[in-house]
């Protein structure tokens, strides 16, 4: 729950990686899970982004979705929230360490996997 210095970001631009528990752009910083429902969203989810100098403003690498139920309380929806983290994050890791994002600007591009060589 830190801001990264800039002198980081430069020395790694587009490799740190951030996961926070909305769909950013909405509900940024803490407790977005209860932001969701004050708000009286319907779907509430998880961004694996890269890190930039704001808060919860990196190009987005990866998004998942998770329904709002009328009955949901904040530990509900929190835990259904944190079992689509595990997986976007997994995900956007091995995205970025196999070199198959491209960013421009805000834009994050995610490149086909490589077919397999025939034989």
């Amino acid at each position: 729950m830190r801001m990264v210095k800039p002198g980081l970001l430069r020395a790694f631009p587009n490799r740190i990686v951030n996961i926070h528990p909305s769909l950013l752009p909405a509900f940024p910083g803490l407790r977005s899970w209860e932001q969701a429902l004050e708000y009286g969203a319907k779907v509430a989810g998880c961004t694996v982004h890269f890190v930039d100098e704001g808060m919860d403003t990196g190009p987005i690498i990866v998004q998942r979705s998770v329904p709002v139920f009328s009955d949901d309380t904040p530990a509900t929806l929190h835990s259904r929230i944190q079992e689509q983290e595990h997986i976007a994050y997994v995900e956007s890791l091995q995205l970025v360490a196999t070199g198959r994002t491209k960013t421009d600007g805000r834009r994050v591009f995610i490149e086909e996997s490589p077919s397999p060589a025939a034989s």
